[in-house]
This record gives C-alpha cells, structure tokens and sequence, in this order.
C-alpha cells in the first residue's frame, strides 16, 4: 500500500512554518522529542519511544563457527523488520528501499565502529565463536527511524547478557543463568545517531524530523557519533550541496544530542540493575498494570489533591447567595392567564364533536341505541370482519339455556346470508 501524498496546502503550510521557525509539534529548530527507554524481563530487550515513534530491540546469541578471515572474532547481526503494523506503506515479507538504507546504516554505527570488542566473544580459536544477532522491529513510524533505531540497538546491546561457557578439553559447556552468572558484552563506546533534515536547498534546518517533516525535506544528513566526539559514521541523502560550515555546525550540535542521549541511557541501565538487585517488578511487569505498554496511551497531568476539601469549603462559604424569587414573579401578567382561551380554533374539531353529540341527543338516536343494547344483551354476539374480502365471522358463545341456543342459532342463519348478499351486490 501506497502513502498518502501530502496535498499542495499541507506541503505549503509545512514549509511557511520552517521558514517562521515554527513546528508542527510546537518544538524549537534544535529541540528532540520527548525520548522515553524502557527494558523487558529478558535481558537485551528494550523499548525506545521518541516522540510517537516506538522502536523495539531484541538481542540473541549462539554459538557458530567463526569466518575463515577471522577465525579469532565473534559475528555481529542485524535486522531491521518494518511491519505494516508502524504503517501502511511498509509491505510485510519484502525488504523495501528504506529498511536496506537503514540496515546498512546501523551497520556502519555499530559494527564498523568498533564499538563492541568482537575478540572477546571467541570461546576456541578457529572453531566457535558467539554470533550477536540485533533484531530491531518498528512498531510506529512518526519520523527518525534512524535515530530510534540506533538509540534501542546500542540500549539492548549494553543490557545483554551472553551465558557464560566452560572448555574442558574439546568440550565446550554453555551453563545456564541458574548455574552461572551471565557475562555482559564488552562496550568500549555507545555511537548514536542523529539526523538533520534540510530544506531549501539547505537553506533551512531541522533536528529530529517527524514524518510529515520528512515528507517535504529537500535532504538529510545523518552523523553518528560517541560522547567524546568522534564521528563514527556519516551519511547524507538527498541529493543537496552541504558547505563545510554547515557540516561543521552540524557535528557541534550532534556533539550536545548524543551526550544527553547517553547520560539517558546510563540512567536506565542504572534503575533496571537497582530494580532487578531489590528484586522489585521490572520490565513488562511493571509496565502492565501501568498500562505503558499499550499504543495508545494518554500522557496523565499530575493534579494536586492534599487541599481539595479546604478549597472547597472556601469557595462554598465565598460564595454569592444567589438572589430569591419573590411572589411577585410567580403571578401571571394579563393576557398570560390561560393560553388560547382567546383563540378560536381553526382546525373544527370542536364543531365536529358537537355536531356529534346533537346528533346523540337526539330522540330516534337513543331509541335506535336502546334497541341494539338490549339486542346485544340478548344474543352477546361478537362480529369481526375482514374488510379485504368482506367476510363476516361470529363467535358464539356458550349458552346455558336451549331457549338462548334456538335463538342464537336463528340468527347465526339469517346474518349470514345479509353478507353474502351484500357480498353479491
């Protein structure tokens, strides 16, 4: 499935607003997005959520053979999975343009930086090694996938614990959590990415895009870099000219993100090692009764309730008393006694009922009245009729005295033949 495109208007708004240095998400030009980490119960889980974008990392090990140019070095993986769950563009099953670009970028941050000690991952020489495999799944595309992604590999990279091993010969024993405590991988730095979209040609710029943000961008330079300021990798996509002072400016300000990223994330890893040693609820445990993990979620304002009943005793007692209804009011002006006592009616329903009434009044009315009373007395004789095929049917009832069944009879007879000769007419 296709994205929406962005209508001409949107596209005009968006740029408008660049250009007055405003945002959509009423962020400044340097400002990030509100960057939340979370760790699961197994170790090497993690969750990031930048903003409305919502990445999730998971680290695994296995024991492989080692690449013949490198027999002494452990394997380092990754795999970035865009499901159609984080949009509607991305088509489950087939590796798009976008999730290869962002493949080989965290490639690039990760592995060919040298981040993480590889040697020390070789159990024999020459026979087997651990395979670190970094699975990222995006759970919700709002923008900076790039930046996300990075944050949660290198996040579940310092969070996993590989099982300990013991060589006896040339057997090789992996022991388990309970046997021995597992061994967390050897980090020397924590490279971060972070993006910078330009529009313009260049003209203007942009950290941390959200997606619609990305959609009018004219390019867009990645730079990942470590806390001590050193350039890892760098990308720019695009197809714009950057001059060297704006590459410049680019690196210092880089430089600010990825410290306070990483101060961010050493203070995670600290809780959730607190948290495990208490032996307190940690991971989707804590996080289900909070309901934090859902996807949709409503930021909660924290509301001050020590004082509420003083206030409101305060404004009970400051309160104005509200002014009385006098009598006055209640007795009604003239010509608002009675509605339409006035008015005469336009409708004649009042002529049609008193037309009606004459007309029972009258002497050979009652009479006739009287009559078919003492007749319906006599013969307690219901008729319902059908007025589509105008047939008549009587239902007798059950009378004690033969006298009473005769005449009933006789008359069940005669009405009969009244309404099939009407019938016939």
């Amino acid at each position: 499935m296709k994205e929406t495109p962005l209508s001409n208007c949107e596209r005009d708004f968006l740029l408008k607003a660049i250009q007055e240095k405003k945002r959509l998400d009423g962020r400044q030009t340097y400002d990030y997005r509100k960057l939340k980490i979370m760790f699961g119960t197994d170790f090497g889980c993690c969750f990031v959520e930048l903003g409305k974008t919502r990445v999730m990392a998971q680290v695994s090990c296995e024991l492989v053979a080692p690449k013949e140019n490198r027999p002494n070095e452990g394997i380092m993986f990754f795999n970035i999975e865009l499901s159609p769950m984080a949009s509607p563009a991305f088509e489950q099953g087939r590796q798009s343009e976008l999730s290869v670009k962002l493949n080989r970028q965290l490639e690039r941050c990760l592995r060919n930086s040298k981040c993480i000690d590889l040697e020390s991952l070789c159990v024999v020489s020459g026979e087997k090694v651990w395979q670190i495999r970094v699975d990222v799944h995006m759970l919700n595309h709002d923008g900076n996938l790039m930046d996300a992604a990075s944050i949660t590999a290198i996040a579940s990279l310092c969070h996993f614990r590989r099982p300990d091993v013991g060589i006896q010969g040339d057997e090789v024993t992996v022991y388990s959590p309970d046997e021995r405590d597992p061994i967390p991988l050897s980090i020397y730095h924590m490279p971060i990415s972070v993006s910078f979209a330009f529009f313009q040609q260049g003209t203007y710029l942009l950290v941390d895009p959200c997606e619609r943000e990305e959609r009018v961008m004219d390019g867009l330079l990645m730079i990942a870099m470590n806390k001590h300021r050193e350039i890892c990798s760098i990308q720019s996509s695009g197809g714009i000219m950057l001059l060297k002072e704006q590459v410049m400016r680019c690196s210092k300000i880089a430089s600010v993100k990825v410290s306070e990223i990483t101060k961010l994330i050493m203070k995670a890893l600290e809780n959730d090692k607190t948290a495990r040693k208490a032996g307190g609820k940690c991971g989707f445990a804590e996080s289900m009764p909070q309901e934090r993990i859902t996807a949709l979620k409503k930021d909660e304002t924290a509301v001050e309730m020590t004082d509420v009943t003083e206030r409101a005793n305060d404004i009970v007692l400051n309160a104005e008393v509200p002014p009385q209804t006098s009598q006055s009011l209640l007795v009604p002006l003239p010509g608002m006694g009675q509605v339409g006592k006035d008015l005469q009616n336009s409708w004649g329903i009042e002529e049609y009922y008193q037309d009606e009434e004459e007309a029972f009044n009258s002497d050979e009315d009652k009479q006739t009245m009287m009559e078919v009373g003492e007749k319906q007395k006599v013969h307690d004789v219901v008729e319902i009729s059908d007025s589509e095929e105008d047939e008549v049917v009587i239902l007798q009832p059950e009378a004690t005295d033969r006298a009473h069944k005769k005449t009933s009879s006789s008359s069940h007879l005669k009405e009969p033949a009244k309404s099939k000769k009407r019938h016939r007419k």
